[in-house]
């Protein structure tokens, strides 16, 4: 007998629950204002997505960063080829054309692009070395003791090391070891990661998620209260605090599959479209898998903490904008200082730390890669033969701005744990606040 209580009971919740929810998605279903409002949100990431790909299709032009291409005294053989052959490259009158037989000049072309990275990014937080691709260093007339002026015991390597009190990494560069990075193929990754975190947190977690909300979440039950039908539905043997409920319900019933189709889409271009030998880049699923969860809950949130301003104020929109105006503040500090503890204070900044654990997830070389980005050739330590003065690599700036470390000083799952359980906390607090104004509300 209870058994059969208990599933009427559920029953009946369910059928409410249904009803409401199927009536609220109707309702969004034939406004235009919904398909405005979406198809706002998807124009908006469509511009965005276009400048991505116009990104991915342009060559980043090479650079010469160490310059070893040049020919310093004139003689036709480049400083490089000099180097190695153990001739003089600032003397017209020695050259590898003098030994017998003459050796011919090496087109400028060999060194460019020569050196590109190629470090060992197995771990990421401590210590990494790359290593002479092009043999400046191993095939010069070097002393042994020379090839090893780092002093880690490896000849002609540079070493990658992880100060954990200035949080950064310092590089240093055996002699003759003058890495000459591909621009185009560290451009389109730093590029591409820079979109996909860019377009995941200001895109899905603050454009998105407060825009969307802001405009279909705020008159979900002030519309209804206003208009009069809110006494069709209080006049069932419903409790308001699930009318509220369902009416959410609703809303997520349209906002979630959006979400989900938007993030799918911008998964599968991405995926297609970015830098790399394989046909789709699979693992980057990980960081769009965190963007959607991150922009599901913040819609989530913001849906419930805006449809409680609608209930609150017949004009709840009007205190909604400077929540928007916070929020943004919120989603910058994240780009710049994650540690901050006023975005424990915001919806934003829970949401962005699942964004960047995920990517951590996925690329765990995330800070040495942006590193090696500002290092584009020469030595930091004057031990390069070939120490030049250059600008960072193309797409450092962006990726610099775009990803962020961990703000909670725990690990990427523990991060991600805690960041979930705040936002559906947040909700549940919005709605519950939210639900008592709307008891003590009259229906007009």
């Amino acid at each position: 007998m209870a058994k059969a209580r208990g599933e009427t009971i559920w029953t009946a919740l369910d059928r409410k629950a249904t009803a409401i929810a199927e009536f609220t998605m109707r309702q969004y279903r034939t406004r235009i204002s919904t398909w405005v409002v979406l198809g706002v949100g998807f124009l908006s990431i469509s511009v965005v997505l276009l400048f991505y790909i116009d990104a991915m299709n342009t060559e980043i032009e090479a650079i010469d960063n160490d310059g070893d291409s040049f020919d310093s005294d004139g003689d036709g053989y480049v400083d490089g080829q000099e180097f190695k052959l153990g001739t003089d490259m600032f003397d017209e009158f020695s050259h590898p054309g003098l030994f017998n037989p003459p050796i011919e000049p090496e087109p400028a072309s060999m060194y460019i692009n020569e050196d590109d990275y190629d470090w060992d990014y197995s771990d990421a937080r401590s210590v990494s070395t790359g290593y002479d691709d092009d043999g400046d260093c191993l095939e010069s007339q070097l002393l042994e003791s020379q090839k090893d002026t780092n002093n880690d015991g490896i000849a002609c390597n540079i070493l990658i090391v992880f100060n954990s009190l200035t949080g950064e990494y310092e590089i240093f560069a055996d002699s003759g070891v003058d890495e000459d990075p591909d621009e185009d193929r560290y451009g389109k990754e730093a590029q591409h990661r820079a979109f996909v975190l860019a377009i995941g947190k200001l895109g899905f977690v603050f454009l998105l998620s407060i825009f969307i909300p802001l405009f279909l979440a705020t008159g979900l039950i002030r519309d209804e209260m206003t208009s009069g039908t809110m006494h069709y539905m209080t006049a069932k043997p419903i409790a308001r605090g699930e009318i509220f409920l369902y009416r959410m319900l609703g809303y997520l019933g349209i906002v979630w599959p959006y979400m989900l189709v938007m993030c799918l889409l911008m998964a599968i271009i991405s995926g297609l479209l970015g830098p790399g030998d394989q046909f789709f880049r699979f693992a980057d699923l990980g960081v769009w898998f965190s963007v959607l969860i991150a922009a599901l809950l913040a819609t989530l949130v913001y849906g419930m903490l805006f449809c409680f301003l609608g209930v609150l104020w017949k004009y709840g929109i009007i205190l909604a904008l400077p929540i928007a105006a916070w929020e943004l503040g919120m989603a910058l500090l994240s780009m710049s200082v994650p540690e901050s503890t006023f975005l424990r204070m915001s919806v934003v900044g829970w949401s962005m730390s699942i964004i960047d654990s995920g990517a951590l997830l996925v690329w765990p070389d995330m800070d040495m890669f942006t590193q090696a980005g500002s290092w584009a050739g020469g030595s930091n330590d004057g031990n390069s033969f070939f120490s030049f003065e250059t600008e960072s690599l193309p797409g450092h700036g962006a990726l610099e701005w775009a990803q962020s470390d961990l703000g909670l000083g725990m690990g990427p799952y523990p991060t991600i744990i805690v960041s979930m359980i705040i936002l559906l906390a947040q909700a549940a607090f919005f709605w519950f606040i939210g639900q008592l104004v709307f008891k003590s509300k009259e229906i007009e």
